[in-house]
């Protein structure tokens, strides 16, 4: 076995993997965003979005793992840069879920997002952020800074893998509901009104 393999303390990996479920998987703009999604579109059509937000997420996680988070949070234009896009794009989001027809109508197969609006979202969200950098800090996994560093991103990715898929599939059950018209409308625009105050709360904090 790599030296590499027995340097790493796996007891402690138990912690950081609750700490991601506590903080990397409550309610924010992203994972809201994923049930919003998979409400209105399905979640067929919203894979290519889920592999978005995956992409976007681990590069958050790779830019705390190696310490650019530290450098660019440092800058207060860069700050106000990420913030605007992801308000920008959240509010445009939740109005297409909150008008989004039922999941029988045909025009439901427009508007469904992209991987790039994902990956947009995935690294311009401002949560992402804060509570990757809080779980990363939260356990230590080796002695060595780069092996520490690399178990964590190992643990992390797995770990931003299956809390988005899960919130893509709350949204495939409530998707189930949305066959009437009315009965859609309404849940929509109340996961559209959720999104649009995650983010707000994640901007101030």
């Amino acid at each position: 076995m790599p030296d590499a393999l027995v340097a790493i303390h796996w007891g402690s990996a138990a912690p950081l993997v609750v700490a991601s479920v506590a903080i990397m998987g409550s309610p924010g703009p992203a994972t809201i965003s994923l049930t919003a999604v998979g409400s209105a579109y399905g979640v067929r059509r919203c894979l290519a979005y889920l592999v978005g937000i995956i992409l976007g997420s681990a590069t958050v996680l790779v830019a705390v793992a190696t310490g650019v988070t530290a450098t660019l949070l440092a800058v207060p234009a860069m700050r106000v840069v990420l913030l605007a896009i992801s308000a920008a794009y959240i509010l445009w989001l939740a109005y297409h879920i909150a008008t989004a027809p039922p999941l029988a109508a045909e025009t439901a197969t427009a508007g469904a997002p992209a991987l790039a609006a994902g990956l947009v979202l995935g690294i311009a969200n401002p949560k992402a952020w804060v509570a990757i950098a809080a779980v990363f800090a939260s356990a230590r996994l080796a002695d060595s800074a780069t092996t520490d560093a690399a178990a964590k991103i190992a643990v992390l990715t797995v770990m931003i893998i299956l809390i988005c898929t899960t919130w893509l599939l709350v949204g495939a059950v409530l998707a189930r509901l949305l066959r009437d018209p009315h009965r859609a409308r309404i849940i929509n625009t109340a996961l559209a009104v959720a999104l649009i105050g995650a983010t707000a709360l994640a901007v101030l904090r």
